[in-house]
């Protein structure tokens, strides 16, 4: 059996998709979302099969949800309307999608392709879009207590790594992640982040002072009044970044 989650901001579009799954062998629809947050918490709650996925919401889009997605992520399967240059990107990294309105038959087919399909294969299928339509992530999924909270770009300071947990740090508090700074370092805007040693990656706009130290090494001032040290390597690679920093 295979659970699927509904995410689509428009309610006559997730009751046919309801009405089209009824007739799919094997099916079950455990939960429904009408936005990119509801979705978010609801995948992380019911931990689905299966999502499918509309991209063009309002808000955090379908893209934005599958990127924000910790590992192991559900299959989705991305639902668009018109979004042409998305198509080809499908197209183009074997992407399972459905073009609107959706068909019985073109739903039954594209069930069957995530049936026979590997995991890991279904994985990089996804990251290769999303990184090819969206780019850089904006947002991040932390867990606070049982819930799960979405942390914008910009409310980052820093992400720090202790005891075998990532943590996204912002000026009022931290929250727990479950991808790896290495994971987090491919899918940051190098522009807008730089990692400064294997403990800690840095917002380059939250930087308010570098302290070079003996050594080679350095510190960083934050402007949250913490301090970080910088590993020896990193230290030309975060003065390159701080000069050439994109402001957003």
């Amino acid at each position: 059996m295979i659970r699927v989650v509904i995410v689509d901001d428009e309610e006559p579009a997730r009751e046919r998709m309801r009405l089209l799954l009824a007739a799919v062998p094997d099916v079950e629809v455990v939960g429904e979302a009408a936005n990119g947050e509801q979705a978010l918490a609801r995948i992380g709650e019911l931990h689905p099969d299966l999502v499918l996925l509309d991209i063009q919401m309002r808000g955090i889009t379908g893209l934005e949800v599958a990127a924000c997605l910790p590992r192991p992520r559900p299959r989705i399967i991305f639902c668009t309307a018109f979004d042409q240059y998305a198509v080809d990107a499908f197209e183009l990294h074997a992407v399972d999608y459905l073009l609107k309105p959706v068909s019985r038959v073109r739903l039954a087919h594209a069930i069957e392709r995530i049936r026979s399909k590997p995991e890991s294969v279904a994985e990089a299928d996804v990251d290769h879009v999303t990184d090819a339509i969206h780019g850089y992530c904006t947002r991040f999924l932390a867990r606070c207590g049982d819930r799960l909270r979405i942390i914008p770009q910009q409310d980052v300071v820093s992400f720090s790594s202790e005891g075998g947990l990532s943590r996204v740090n912002t000026r009022e508090r931290q929250f727990v992640i479950d991808p790896s700074l290495n994971d987090l370092e491919e899918r940051l805007d190098p522009g807008l982040f730089c990692r400064i040693s294997r403990a800690a990656i840095v917002n380059l706009d939250a930087v308010t002072e570098v302290r070079p130290m003996i050594g080679g090494i350095a510190n960083v001032a934050l402007n949250t009044g913490v301090v970080l040290e910088v590993s020896r390597r990193r230290v030309k690679e975060l003065l390159d970044r701080l000069q050439g920093a994109r402001r957003v």
